[in-house]
């Protein structure tokens, strides 16, 4: 199985899962799964945040997902628990397709890891 093949199946598998938990089964896009990795990073599932803090939640994911990458490294956790990362490498220029694949590859890995998925 090619690496692109096993790459979609597993994104479709994941897909189908975290759109069942979170969303009555409407498929979740990409920014909402990265949403729903930065609560999950953040530990503050239970509650509201405001647009800022959405914003700050994604953010949060983008460095966890591309930290194995080597392009983040955590740094710290302020006194309100945020966690914090800083750049070790700038992210190359990637194509709006590109870019996606990065993320859909970074996501997956981050659900194997936690065995979501196979």
């Amino acid at each position: 199985m090619s690496r692109d093949t096993q790459l979609k199946e597993r994104w479709e598998k994941l897909v189908n899962i975290l759109s069942n938990q979170f969303s009555q089964g409407e498929d979740l896009d990409l920014d909402a799964i990265i949403y729903l990795i930065g609560v999950q990073e953040l530990g503050k599932v239970h509650r509201e945040f405001k647009k800022d803090e959405k914003l700050n939640l994604m953010h949060i994911a983008i460095c966890r997902l591309l930290e194995p990458y080597g392009f983040y490294e955590f740094d710290f956790f302020d006194a309100e628990g945020w966690p914090h990362y800083k750049v070790k490498e700038e992210l190359p220029s990637l194509k709006a397709g590109e870019q996606s694949v990065l993320m859909k590859e970074a996501i997956v890995s981050y659900f194997l890891e936690r065995e979501l998925i196979e």
